[in-house]
């Protein structure tokens, strides 16, 4: 593998691992809102699945970096 796969693979990777922080982010600050202990609101699942959205994408994304990475290394080639 050479530096500009290498470098893409990192690149992809580090992509996917951001979007999947940012789902677990975005669930935990619900939760905390919901559990807050001066205003605590119901937990809906609704706000939870919407919220894990980024977490599915960045796991698929980790999946396919390989093959995400050689396209993105011919598209700048």
């Amino acid at each position: 593998m050479d530096a500009s796969n290498r470098g893409a693979l990192m690149l992809v990777r580090l992509v996917a691992m951001c979007v999947m922080l940012v789902g677990f982010l975005d669930t935990a600050l619900y939760l905390t809102r919901c559990f807050e202990p001066k205003h605590p609101e119901p937990v809906r699942v609704l706000p939870i699945v919407t919220n894990s959205i980024p977490v599915v994408v960045g796991a698929v994304i980790l999946m396919r970096a390989k093959a995400i990475a050689e396209w993105l290394a011919d598209w700048l080639e």
